[in-house]
Order: C-alpha cells, then structure tokens, then sequence
C-alpha cells in the first residue's frame, strides 16, 4: 500500500483523539472555523475604518462579501504559511485579490498579523466556550437530579483509600455538581472578557493615525482612532480592549486557567466514576448512550469509556495550559516564538476540554447509581465505619484517651480474626468494667449502624442545590 502524504497526512481526522472526535468544539476550533474567523478578523476591520470614515463604505461590504472561508483553500495557505511564519500573511494576499480593486487598498489596512491572529484566536475561543457553558449546564442539571435522587442514599465515605465514615450518594453527586458550576460560572466570566486585538505594526496604532490624515470622509472627531478600538471590537463582538496586548497576554492566561479548571472539575467526577464502577465495588455504572464500551478481547468487560476520556483530557490539560501560560513573559512588543507557541496549545486546550465537557454531559444522562452495593459495602467492616460516633459515645463513660485507645484495640482484633468487631467491642467493654446494663444502655446496635451516621449530608444537599 502506498502512502500518499498529500492526502492523508493534510487532515487530521481525529483518529487517535477519540476524546473530542465529533464533538461541537471540534469543529467549532477545526482549520476552516479558524480560517472563517481571520476572514470575520479582516472584514471587521475594514467596516470598523468604514465606520469611521477611515475606509469607504464599498469597500467594507466587498471585502465582508469575500470574507468567507469557503473560497480559500487551507492546506495552501498553511504550506504558505512556512514563509513568514504565520498563516495570516499568505490569507491577506488572496483576500486582497479575490475583492475588486478599488477595495483592494482597504484590506488588513494598518493591521500587524497579530492584531488578525489574535483578534480570532478570541472569536473561536468565544464560539468554542458558548458550546462547553451549555454542555457543563446540562452536566450540572444531571447531576442536581442524583443528588436530589439521592440525598438520603447511604455509601462509604473513603479517604486514602479506606473506608473513613459513611456519606450519602446525594452529596458525592452535589460536590461534582458544585465543581461543574464553578467551571461553567468561570468560563462564562472569561468569554464576557475576551477582547478583540488593535495595535498596528508595534502597538502603537501609527498607521491608522497617518491613514485619518488621508481619509476618504470627514474623521469622526478627534481621537477618531483611538476610536477604531471600540468600534473593532462591536464588529467582533468581543470585549473592547484597554490596549493593545501583543506582549500582554492576560487574556490568553485567563483562557488558560479556566479552560484547565474545567478540565480538571470534569477530571473529579470521572475519577470518582472510575473507582465506583470497578468490578468490586460497583456501586455505579455507565449505562445506555453513555458508555459501558466493550473490550477487543474480553467479551464480558463494560467499560467505563466516557469516564476514561474525561480523565484523559485532565491529565492533558494542565501541561496545555503550561505552555500557555509559559507564553506570558514575552520579550519586546512581539515575541519569536512566545506568541507562535500559543496557537495549537490553546485549540487543544479547548477541544480537550470541549470533548471532555460532551463526555461529561452524557456519562450524567446514562449513569446508572446502584445503592444496593452501596449500602453492602457500609456492612463490610462490622460497624468499624462509626468507630468516631463510638469514640464520642464511649467518652462518657471511659473518657476520651481511654475510649479510643479501647476502639483501637478491639479494631485491631477483629481485623486480626479474633472475633467479629461486635464481639470484640463487646469483651473490650467488659474488661474496661462495663457491666451489662450500662453496656445495653449505649444501644451498640444503633450506634455501629452506618445509615444512622451520615451527619448533615442530607441538609448540605439540600443547601447544595439551592445554587443555579
């Protein structure tokens, strides 16, 4: 079989990222949406002169009408893209010659690549962002509908592993619905911020104040192009910025950190799912369109897929956000390479977290919850998961030292055969001087039942989701 590099090496069809595969981001951060959005870069640029009497109103509505991404051929423009080092120097040349000539001088006019660049870089996180809030909305509202389930669900509440004291379902699923909310609350935040980017050759905006000296019409008013700034940004529909940010790169490090915030508030909830749903535990389960994928070898396996993609897009996101962030001390008002680094870095953090925020929302609508292996699971130790509810109740009478130092002993018992933890309790009790009455009056049954022993879970779910 021959190789034909042309052909299959110019696409990347996601054949190794089964994560984002299909998802909304992909498409939404895919070659053709970035190129659509230099082309949406280019003309609001034109219509903001226009707006301004900067540029001829002609020529903003011819190269708006030219400015679309189906009319230009990517691959040619990224191997173009090798001269000068960015793909937006080869776009503006073919931009220029697909409008008719007397709008051909109004093209990326007074514009540096960055301010292009940048300017969609913005367009297609925003784009990208409004898909991953609606996703991490509908994982939320999956995740009210467990809690709200399960509020009074019995489980092990387990820390380093071990059984420490029982918990409710309804709250493990109301902690994963408060960590999704904040993600989807951050990313909100940051994509009510991004701004578009305006600064000319070195930031400065020097060659649209030499072209307001030769405008076509009358400037609107001094400080016409301070102007451009606002009107840019309106055209893009992105935050005004308060300077150009070529070496100022806030915008891309608040990116940076909600995008990996997300990944890693989805990265709980899988994890959580991960362990729950091992074979010996199984107290959850993927289910329907969620998951529960098969094994190429193992006919009787159901894997936990969706879960296994989000964790893999945790554990990718914060070497992603790494790179970005390692991009803000830039040198000079443009940096070699700093500013080069950022752009596969970013369209993967957001297709990771894309992917995994798609993952997340129907790991929650396919879920299944099995309380049954829950509430087995609390009957595992014998009662030694309410040892802190017996160390206070034996305070009294023993004291605290001595009330813990009994429970250790008699959990070191059982643990170590020599009866089962209520007989080892039991004996502990009388060699400590309890005599039967006092003994039948701690009401040992009540007090080593796990249900009995969940706290104000239930009020804190409730408190939980008072939140929208």
């Amino acid at each position: 079989m021959t190789y034909d590099d042309g052909a299959d090496a110019a696409f990347d069809v996601g054949l190794l990222a089964p994560g984002r595969v299909a998802a909304a981001a992909e498409q939404a951060t895919g070659d053709r949406a970035f190129l659509q959005a230099m082309l949406d870069a280019e003309a609001a640029l034109t219509r903001a002169q226009a707006e301004l009497g900067l540029a001829p109103a002609a020529a903003a509505e011819a190269v708006t009408d030219a400015a679309r991404a189906e009319r230009f051929d990517p691959r040619d423009l990224a191997v173009r893209a090798r001269s000068g080092g960015n793909p937006v120097i080869p776009l503006v040349a073919d931009l220029t010659a697909a409008v008719p000539p007397e709008a051909a001088a109004y093209v990326h006019r007074g514009a540096t690549s960055q301010d292009i660049l940048d300017s969609a870089a913005m367009l297609v996180a925003s784009r990208t962002l409004a898909l991953i809030h609606a996703e991490l909305d509908c994982t939320a509202g999956e995740l009210a509908r467990f809690a709200a389930a399960h509020r009074d669900t019995p489980m092990p509440g387990r820390t380093l592993t071990q059984h420490a004291v029982p918990t409710t379902f309804g709250l493990k699923a109301a902690g994963w619905r408060a960590l999704v909310l904040d993600a989807r609350d951050r990313i909100a935040t940051v994509r009510a911020t991004l701004p578009a980017q305006l600064g000319g050759a070195a930031g400065t905006l020097a060659a649209f104040e030499a072209f307001e000296a030769y405008a076509v019409v009358e400037p609107a008013g001094e400080g016409s192009v301070l102007g451009l700034l606002p009107a840019y940004a309106r055209q893009l529909g992105l935050a005004e910025p308060e300077l150009p940010w070529h070496t100022l790169r806030t915008p891309v490090a608040d990116l940076a950190g909600a995008l990996a915030f997300a990944a890693g508030a989805l990265g709980k909830l899988a994890a959580d799912v991960l362990v729950l749903s091992r074979t010996e535990l199984g107290e959850v389960s993927e289910g329907g369109g969620g998951g529960g994928g098969g094994s190429s070898a193992m006919p009787h396996k159901a894997n936990p897929v969706r879960a296994t993609l989000i964790a893999a897009a945790a554990r990718r996101a914060p070497g992603l956000a790494a790179t970005l962030y390692g991009c803000v001390s830039a040198e000079d008002e443009r940096p070699a390479g700093a500013w080069h680094a950022e752009w596969e870095s970013l369209r993967d953090l957001l297709r990771a977290v894309g992917g995994a925020a798609r993952d997340a929302a129907e790991l929650t609508a396919h879920l299944r919850v099995h309380p049954e292996r829950m509430r087995a699971h609390l009957d595992l130790t014998d009662g030694l998961i309410v040892s802190e509810r017996l160390a206070v109740a034996l305070a009294v009478p023993l004291g605290r030292a001595r009330a813990k130092q009994l429970l250790t002993d008699a959990a070191a018992d059982s643990r170590t055969g020599r009866g089962s933890w209520a007989e080892t309790l039991a004996a502990r009790l009388a060699g400590a001087g309890l005599d039967a009455a006092a003994v039948d009056a701690l009401d040992l049954a009540g007090l080593t039942d796990p249900t009995r022993y969940t706290g104000a879970a239930a009020a804190l779910t409730d408190r939980a989701l008072t939140r929208r």
